[in-house]
């Protein structure tokens, strides 16, 4: 279970590159952190434990491959056993987000903010990430009770 306070950090999982991206300690914004090129699973799991650390992290907020047709296939499966794999190597809890048409959201950002297209690989997945962090904030903010004031 997602901790109610604290950092988060969105993941794009993917087999060659991790999107990455952070939110602020009050969970208002969500933005691109770093793409994470995967090495090891040694270099991988030191990796995880610093960023962790550095970035304070509670929690991770792991992009769920679902299908069109809103099934769960082999995708799906491999993100959730990369989030155990997270989970067991940080110590810290995962969550999922649908993140059906992040990449081509990120794609249009990138788009509209002038990045040429050779470009935009190496920033695709951290805006990729943003796009899932941002979107399971904004439903945890919906669960929320409004605040007195």
């Amino acid at each position: 279970m997602i901790p109610a306070a604290g950092r988060l950090l969105g993941v794009d999982y993917g087999t060659v590159r991790v999107g990455l991206a952070v939110c602020d300690i009050d969970r208002r914004i969500a933005s691109p952190l770093c793409v994470y090129r995967r090495r090891s699973i040694e270099h991988d799991a030191a990796y995880f434990r610093d960023l962790v650390k550095e970035e304070r992290a509670v929690g991770f907020i792991v992009g769920l491959a679902i299908s069109l047709n809103s099934t769960e296939g082999p995708k799906a499966k491999e993100c959730r056993d990369y989030a155990t794999w997270l989970t067991a190597t940080t110590g810290l809890p995962c969550d999922f987000q649908d993140e059906r048409f992040t990449t081509h959201y990120a794609d249009d950002v990138m788009e509209n903010a002038g990045v040429k297209p050779w470009d935009r690989k190496e920033h695709r997945d951290a805006i990729a990430a943003q796009a899932i962090l941002h979107v399971w904030l904004e439903a945890a903010a919906l669960d929320r009770p409004a605040a007195n004031g």
